[in-house]
């Protein structure tokens, strides 16, 4: 289940196109530009072409399309225009899912604000949150409830990120994502998307085959294997603990192959999608980093079906 962050530019079936062309198993898109609050609304050919494309496919009725909402979102502000802003935009988010029948919407948990973080200072990964962050946590699954009480019955899944916990942004413990879950008041609505990069610069070390079983074994006892719904599939350009958001291509950064063979190796993940968030350019012989990057991933895969 291996596929990539795809454009939507010229109609968002134009993504399943270039899916099919490069052999991905699964994709993940954009349903509307993510950098504006206003965007006109879904229209009928565009819903039929998607639709049909999906049939194309053999994916209609699947796991394997994943949507990621708009970056302006942050259900943890308390800034109250901000926050109310922010659930109107998201319940446009899942409509738009819900009308697409795309399963899973990945969205960003968000930043609380308030008392800025010092510059360097790491993660206290496994502590109590701050009063702040306590403060935020509940906005968020405040935020969740009211859209849930809004659109009863939809089906799309909410797949809150792991962060790596710039700024003031929450989810880079495993815990905050955990708390949440618990505290909606329909949790089979809300899943998880695990970010290899986003998890390593938070601080959790996959390096080795040992610390990346012992951070999955964090993530059982935490959040629970099978509410993790979507993993984003990046390597990290910054350091363990460095709290930036840097994606590298697979192997070119401070993961560890170890990080990526871990989840490839796992029986209950072989049916969730892993999504690439590399940059698309071409590798010295003109092959998309795409399909580089998948190749390298699939053998991976190859090898673990060996060990099974």
């Amino acid at each position: 289940m291996f596929g990539s962050h795809l454009s939507i530019a010229g109609g968002m079936f134009h993504a399943l196109d270039v899916a099919k062309e490069q052999k991905m198993d699964c994709v993940q898109v954009f349903t509307k530009n993510q950098r504006q609050w206003k965007t006109k609304p879904l229209q009928d050919e565009d819903v039929s072409a998607w639709i049909d494309k999906l049939e194309l496919l053999g994916w209609r009725g699947t796991n394997r399309i994943v949507s990621h909402n708009s970056y302006l979102i942050n259900m943890a502000s308390p800034e109250k225009a901000t926050w109310n802003k922010s659930i109107a935009l998201q319940r446009e988010e899942i409509e738009r899912c819900e009308v697409l029948e795309i399963p899973y919407l990945v969205s960003h948990p968000g930043a609380r604000l308030g008392t800025p973080r010092k510059r360097g200072e790491p993660n206290q990964l496994g502590k109590t949150p701050s009063k702040e962050e306590f403060a935020g946590l509940k906005r968020i699954a405040k935020a969740i409830d009211t859209l849930h009480i809004e659109l009863p019955g939809y089906k799309t899944v909410t797949c809150l990120e792991t962060t790596v916990g710039s700024g003031t942004n929450l989810g880079y413990d495993f815990q905050h994502l955990a708390w949440i879950r618990q505290n909606v008041k329909e949790p089979e609505r809300v899943g998880f998307c695990f970010d290899t990069c986003h998890v390593t610069a938070a601080g959790y070390d996959m390096s080795s085959e040992k610390k990346a079983d012992a951070v999955l074994e964090l993530l059982r006892e935490s959040v629970g294997l099978e509410h993790i719904r979507v993993f984003h599939f990046n390597d990290s350009t910054g350091e363990i603990g460095s709290r930036l958001d840097r994606h590298a291509h697979i192997g070119q950064g401070t993961c560890g192959l170890s990080c990526f063979r871990a989840i490839i190796e796992h029986a209950r993940w072989i049916d969730v999608p892993k999504i690439l968030e590399t940059s698309k350019e071409e590798n010295n012989t003109g092959k998309p980093m795409d399909v580089v990057n998948i190749a390298k991933l699939r053998r991976m895969a190859k090898l673990a079906n060996k060990h099974r």
